[in-house]
């Protein structure tokens, strides 16, 4: 049995937590969540975590290795965090913490290295299939971005290939989203609309926030008083039979299938899709409808390819921590 160190590092959290490798299970020792701007680096974070956690729920061994997840692009074994004034290298973390092997892995591409280890309180399908094993597999998740990672298979399992698919442009598929395109960008002063403006959890709000332009200029729609969560209104809004609400869901849930179906053929994923990100959990129901499931088939000649791939949604809230662990486990297989 050996501990392995998880993190799933971000610009405002970084949540830290060990893991007991028992055979085939992890199993969860204790975890912690910091404050990322109150540090000035990731290493003496790190330490401190390890002095707590020897005096509180774990034991004294070191952690044979360990794995961050990073809010951020990795190259060469560093990485610089996109919203903290953070420069991270493996080989210097590994010095300063004391433990070997340590990886920096995209904060959303490390979700593939979970995959194939969920437990079944962990996902849930929405959409039944049959997964050809040693095929690639596609993650997306809509949350505030559109995060986009591919696994390849290996002998030792998925590799992670992290993307950023979520910048190509977006391409309307009818006169509703040419309109919705063409007003997005007026309103962003942008000349280039991606697919994330439109697909993610920040996407709902703005198609929201079209429809709200062109139905209810007045402003005497209920959602115009909204100075929150936009995206959660709009979904609690159509759940309780608001037609505006309702108008927006289904046109986000459409484009999101699309988008799901396109890049499901970008990598001929025929090892099964993934769905992440604070949507899956939340929108379970609305991603299990027809209108997703249509969009994602409608792909002309190539329907056909993507009819028997199943879709399932990781509604872990810890699944970042938990898939660190997973690669963590499989880095100690490879050291050895």
């Amino acid at each position: 049995m050996s501990i392995l160190l998880a993190g799933d590092i971000g610009g405002t959290k970084t949540l830290l937590a060990l893991y007991r490798a028992n055979g085939d299970q992890l199993e969860p020792l204790c975890s912690r969540r910091y404050n990322s701007e109150e540090w000035p680096d990731l290493a003496p974070m790190v330490q401190a975590f390890l002095g707590e956690a020897r005096d509180t729920a774990a034991p004294d061994d070191q952690p044979a290795a360990a794995c961050f997840a990073v809010a951020g692009p990795v190259q060469q074994g560093a990485a610089r965090l996109t919203n903290l004034p953070w420069q991270l290298e493996e080989r210097e973390l590994s010095t300063a913490i004391g433990i070997a092997p340590v990886e920096l892995v995209n904060d959303f591409a490390v979700l593939v290295y979970g995959l194939h280890h969920l437990g079944s309180a962990q996902q849930a399908s929405i959409r039944q299939g049959t997964p050809c094993i040693g095929e690639p597999v596609l993650i997306l998740g809509a949350g505030t971005g559109l995060g986009v990672a591919f696994g390849v298979p290996g002998p030792a399992g998925l590799t992670a290939v992290a993307s950023e698919a979520a910048h190509a442009e977006f391409a309307p598929r009818n006169p509703a989203e040419w309109q919705l395109k063409q007003w997005l960008a007026a309103d962003l002063g942008i000349q280039r609309v991606s697919v994330e403006r439109v697909v993610s959890g920040t996407g709902l709000g703005h198609v929201a926030r079209w429809l709200l332009s062109e139905r209810h200029p007045e402003g005497e729609h209920p959602l115009h008083q909204c100075n929150g969560d936009l995206p959660a209104a709009v979904a609690s809004a159509a759940a309780l039979g608001d037609p505006l609400a309702r108008e927006a869901l289904d046109l986000w849930l459409e484009a999101y299938g699309s988008v799901t179906g396109d890049l499901a053929l970008t990598g001929l994923c025929r090892g099964g899709i993934w769905l992440a990100g604070g949507t899956a959990g939340k929108l379970l129901m609305e991603l299990r409808s027809p209108l997703f499931r249509r969009a994602f088939l409608d792909k002309g000649r190539l329907g056909v390819v993507l009819e028997p791939l199943p879709i399932t949604a990781v509604i872990d809230s810890a699944s970042g921590e938990f898939s660190a662990a997973c690669r963590a486990r499989m880095l100690l297989g490879a050291a050895g």
